[in-house]
């Protein structure tokens, strides 16, 4: 089973110009898609089992507006194929209304958030409802975790260290670091090593072969292979060349003495399950 556990998802009335304007800092011209529509993901998605999916609340930073009613909406029409995650913005007076429908009308099963697109950092008081309408109600949260390309982002918010305390402050809350908190890699699998409630996942770093080669190594050497989960963070990047650039990670270094990442962390990352983690009891479906 392959599960990508990263996939934004925003119809083109969700697209400003401001993020055309800025996806060349992301990677190539023409790597990154404009399309992230239910149809588009869903061909996306062919060869994976499940995908879960979230919109973005990033107009002012990444320009993309996306709303929760675009995510229900795609698991209404793929049920077998998508599980959607909510999306909070504590700069709005509504987010607590807004997460209360997305979980209780919407059904959507977990939450994301990015502290350096929304520039709110995880230990504002804004929060705080947030945290604990998830824990009373058993929804993951998965973070944006490390750098960004947007010019308005603060960096600092997206440093893993931030995560320990709200780890410790709420012992049941499943947290998911994304994108192994680029490039603080070993702040990130020092964390996930600590605290059994933390996670992470390599969604949009195989585009940075020296750097997810050293990610992995990292996590072997600290015994967390089993808590890294597989995604592809698209259209950032995409379900095929993701597949290939795991399964791929170790040619830059063929012909020399270095390490490698072994063929058992490259599947048990690839046909990671985190509906077998992320919820108290196991899978929400």
């Amino acid at each position: 089973m392959i599960v990508d556990c990263h996939v934004n998802i925003w119809d083109d009335r969700h697209v400003r110009p401001l993020f055309g304007d800025q996806l060349a800092r992301v990677r190539p011209q023409g790597a990154v898609g404009l399309k992230a529509d239910a149809d588009t993901i869903y061909r996306e998605m062919a060869a994976v089992d499940k995908a879960i999916i979230f919109a973005l609340r990033y107009g002012d930073s990444a320009g993309v507006e996306s709303d929760d009613e675009a995510t229900a909406a795609a698991v209404r029409k793929y049920p077998d194929k998508f599980l959607g995650f909510a999306y909070v913005d504590p700069r709005r007076a509504d987010c607590m209304d807004l997460l209360r429908h997305a979980h209780k009308t919407l059904g959507l099963k977990g939450v994301k958030y990015g502290p350096i697109y929304n520039g709110v950092a995880l230990d504002d008081p804004r929060l705080t409802p947030v945290y604990d309408y998830l824990v009373a109600n058993d929804l993951p949260l998965t973070m944006h975790m490390g750098v960004t390309y947007t010019r308005t982002s603060n960096v600092d918010l997206g440093h893993p260290r931030h995560v320990e305390p709200l780890a410790h402050r709420y012992p049941d809350l499943k947290i998911i670091m994304a994108h192994m908190g680029h490039p603080w890699h070993n702040d990130c699998i020092v964390i996930i090593r600590k605290q059994p409630n933390v996670y992470a996942e390599v969604s949009a770093i195989y585009y940075r072969p020296w750097q997810f080669y050293n990610t992995l190594i990292a996590a072997q050497e600290y015994g967390v292979t089993d808590k890294i989960f597989w995604g592809t963070d698209y259209p950032y990047s995409r379900v095929g060349e993701s597949i290939e650039g795991l399964r791929n990670v170790n040619y830059q270094v063929e012909g020399s003495n270095l390490p490698r990442v072994a063929q058992e962390t490259i599947d048990r990352i690839l046909f990671s399950n985190p509906f077998e983690h992320w919820w108290h009891g196991g899978s929400p479906v």
